[in-house]
């Protein structure tokens, strides 16, 4: 079998769940060619799982200052490019093609009549999950961005639909689920806010930091912050030693913040649905606190609470790469039941997630996602 993988590049949440996917696909008599976009070529690091990749240029927002830069994202996105791009990348050697948000090799899929399949945070949205500042424009984007055959959407609770629980990129370390931490430092992960900002915010305490930014080249010190570069390792060897994690509201960090019971203090891009989305579903649930800025303040109260414990997700990519390689697509009941029933949440959660699960009039039930498929 022969797959073509394509990963969304603007959020390196997507190359962590990429990354789980082709150790998982190891396993298998299976080729697997990857393909990138998003961001520049000379920006990915840490692509060695990938072998020889292939990079396009892609659609991504812009954003400054913790904002979506419209007008910015408008004038950069190269639509034409798009469209060649699209027009020229062949998949018609591929027996099935894999996207995660990632649209070149979706569409290409789509023109040239290869069966296809997302597995994606994004393919979630099409259910009835919690949702924050949706509107008609991310609808359309949600469902038109990088189409598919079919989609499997992954969350941190199923909401009694038919999506999966988190993959979550251990890589060949069993210790990512290590409980205890090792250090009192917070891993700080802003990569949407100016350097300056975030110093500044981070200065106003008698805390250790270890914030890693985008626009750090080499690692220093300032006073209580310890400052590093984008790195696979070193990131992971920090989020493993800290007692709490102040990111923005992705996806894989927190999932992973959470199998080792980190506390989480979000901050979403604002504009961006996805964020606002995830941040408001995770303090919905318990399991994170929200500040709509860099404040003081929210950083001071989160700093004083305790974490809430961790969560044991089932490794979710070595079941969807025995999926994918068997090929029925269309049978995922017995996949739900299977991964569902693995996971625990903390205690401190149960009666909020039990709340969530009653049925609600608007929600679309799924008979094999019951409410006591937690117990």
């Amino acid at each position: 079998m022969k797959l073509l993988y394509g990963v969304q590049g603007t959020g390196n949440g997507h190359i962590s769940r990429a990354r789980a996917m082709a150790r998982a696909l190891k396993a298998y008599d299976v080729s697997v060619d990857f393909v990138f976009s998003g961001r520049p070529a000379e920006r990915y690091f840490d692509m060695a799982p990938f072998g020889d990749y292939r990079t396009f240029t892609g659609m991504s927002f812009i954003s400054r200052d913790g904002k979506i830069a419209l007008l910015e994202t408008a004038k950069k996105h190269h639509v034409r490019q798009l469209y060649r791009d699209i027009r020229a990348l062949d998949v018609t050697g591929y027996d099935k093609v894999v996207s995660d948000f990632e649209p070149i090799t979706a569409w290409a899929a789509r023109q040239q009549g290869v069966p296809s399949v997302a597995i994606s945070h994004q393919a979630a949205f099409a259910h009835a999950v919690p949702k924050q500042g949706e509107g008609l424009i991310n609808r359309l984007i949600m469902r038109y961005f990088a189409p598919t055959d079919h989609a499997i959407g992954l969350h941190w609770y199923h909401f009694n639909q038919p999506i999966l629980p988190p993959i979550i990129d251990i890589g060949s370390d069993d210790s990512l689920s290590l409980k205890a931490s090792q250090s009192e430092d917070v891993l700080v992960y802003l990569p949407f806010e100016s350097l300056d900002a975030v110093t500044a915010l981070l200065l106003r305490f008698n805390q250790g930091f270890v914030c890693f930014h985008p626009d750090v080249k080499q690692g220093y010190r300032r006073e209580n912050i310890r400052f590093m570069p984008l790195g696979k390792a070193s990131f992971h060897t920090a989020l493993k030693a800290c007692q709490g994690v102040i990111a923005n509201g992705g996806f894989e960090l927190p999932s992973e913040a959470l199998t080792m019971g980190k506390k989480l203090l979000l901050k979403p891009l604002a504009g961006q649905f996805e964020q606002l989305s995830n941040v408001a579903t995770l303090a919905q649930l318990g399991l994170a606190h929200a500040m709509t800025h860099l404040d003081a303040r929210a950083v001071r109260d989160w700093l004083k609470a305790p974490a809430t414990g961790e969560i044991r997700y089932p490794d979710v990519a070595r079941a969807l790469a025995e999926w994918l390689v068997k090929g029925e697509l269309d049978q995922t009941h017995s996949l739900f039941h299977q991964l569902w029933s693995q996971v625990r949440f903390p205690e401190a959660v149960e009666e909020c997630l039990l709340d969530i699960s009653r049925p609600h009039p608007r929600r679309r039930q799924h008979p094999l996602l019951l409410n006591r498929l937690m117990r």
